[in-house]
Formats: C-alpha cells, sequence, structure tokens
C-alpha cells in the first residue's frame, strides 16, 4: 500500500498561504454546527517520527474553539493501566457529545511500538486488531465520527530531518537515542504500518494516507480531509433525523 504513495507531492508556499484560511474558515464552521448538533467525533494523527503531526496539529487547533476540543498525547500507560483492560486509558478520553477530541499518537501504538519492540506479546497485539476495530465500530454505532491520518515520509527524509533538528541548540532535544533506534528498525515499523493499514480499515474508520514530505501539501491535505468526514458525518446525522 504504501509504496504506492507519492511522496514528491508539494505545493507551493504562496498557494499554501492562499488555499489555509479558507480551510480554517471551514473547519471552524463545520466545529460549531456539529458542537450545536451534538455531533461527536475523534481525530487520529499517526506516522512516523518526524513527519510533522505536532506542527500539524499545532495549525489545526490555532483556529478552532478551544472549548469544543480537546488534545491528548499519548504517552506509554502509566503504572495503575497496565492492570487494566488495554483499551481502558483511551475511553476516559472519549468526547462527550458535541465535543471533539484530537490524538497525537493513539490506541494503534499497541499494534506499532509494542509490537516492534516486543513490548507486548504476539498473541497479544494480534489480538488488538479486532478490539481496536470493536472500539472505533462502537463509536461509529454511537454517532461518532472517527477521521485517522497516517503520516508517511521515506526513511531518507526521516533521517534528514532528524540531523536538522539535532543541529540547532533549541530543537536537539526532540531527538533521542530511541528515536534513532526506531529508524534503524524503519523496515520492521514499515511491515507493521502495512499490517496495521490493512486490518483496521473499515467503512466506520477508513484511513487516510497524507503524503508528509512537503509541510504546505500535508497541512492542506489534512485539513481538507477532516473538513471531508466531518461534513459526510453531519450529513448522515441530519438525514437520519424524522
Amino acid at each position: 500500500m504504501l509504496e504506492k504513495v507519492d511522496l514528491t507531492r508539494a505545493i507551493p508556499k504562496e498557494e499554501y498561504k492562499t488555499r489555509l484560511p479558507a480551510l480554517q474558515a471551514s473547519l471552524y464552521d463545520l466545529q460549531l454546527r456539529t458542537s450545536e448538533a451534538g455531533l461527536p467525533s475523534v481525530i487520529v494523527f499517526e506516522g512516523w517520527e518526524a513527519a510533522g503531526k505536532g506542527t500539524c496539529i499545532n495549525v489545526l487547533t490555532s483556529r478552532l474553539e478551544p472549548r469544543a476540543f480537546r488534545l491528548h498525547v499519548i504517552q506509554e500507560p502509566r503504572t495503575h493501566e497496565l492492570h487494566m483492560p488495554w483499551l481502558y486509558r483511551f475511553w476516559h478520553h472519549i468526547p462527550n457529545y458535541g465535543q471533539m477530541s484530537i490524538f497525537d499518537r493513539s490506541w494503534y501504538r499497541r499494534v506499532l511500538e509494542e509490537r516492534v519492540e516486543k513490548i507486548t506479546p504476539k498473541s497479544e497485539w494480534q489480538k488488538a486488531y479486532r478490539d481496536i476495530t470493536d472500539f472505533e465500530r462502537t463509536l461509529a454505532d454511537d454517532g461518532y465520527a472517527i477521521v485517522k491520518l497516517f503520516f508517511h515520509i521515506s526513511k531518507k527524509e526521516q533521517r534528514q530531518r532528524f540531523k536538522k533538528l539535532e543541529s540547532h541548540p533549541l530543537t536537539r532535544w526532540q531527538v533521542q537515542q530511541a528515536d534513532w533506534k526506531r529508524h534503524k528498525e524503519y523496515g520492521k515499523y514499515l511491515v507493521a504500518v502495512e499490517e496495521m493499514l490493512e486490518r483496521t480499515e473499515s467503512e466506520w474508520g477508513p484511513w487516510t494516507i497524507v503524503e508528509a514530505t512537503d509541510r504546505y501539501w500535508t497541512r492542506i491535505a489534512v485539513f481538507e480531509a477532516i473538513i471531508r468526514a466531518l461534513k459526510a458525518a453531519a450529513e448522515k446525522r441530519a438525514a437520519r433525523k424524522p
């Protein structure tokens, strides 16, 4: 799947600056409409380290109504969470009706890092595919809009970005030894990502693969994907009303 993605896609900076304000305004209006209609949404950001997820989230949220969304940055589970069903901690971040939750990494860590780094036994991460699809199906059946984005860059591009971050004292901290270790295992992660995309693609939770080499293209593609998904969910919800 990922080998067919055109990672050279890009747009000029001037085009980006021209198109962005209209997309920000459109998403803001949609956020208000879905909030008033009681339509909840879950937006998942997954992808390679240094693919631009964080900066894209900053641009995305800069013009949103802050009272109507929550951003959740997912790290390793805490000690007490290890004694609970593994999806337990994510249920706590599911938004109320009319609200939006944005996840910077998510439950997909189970079938990516925990798989490749052998943190979780194979039998457990294999079972997680079913857990994930059931989890997302439950949300969708309850009226949630689900948007899943995977930011894709090449191994070469990732290495160049790591080097650039390390070259500046203010950004050097963003690249840790663990990041370089995962970079060396890019091929193993690629296999895990391909299987994840294939086994968790669904009618109610489709994946959007974002070509993330050019940051301007990436941000426009993300806005368009979210707007498209929220519009479709709002229309579907309106059609159900008597």
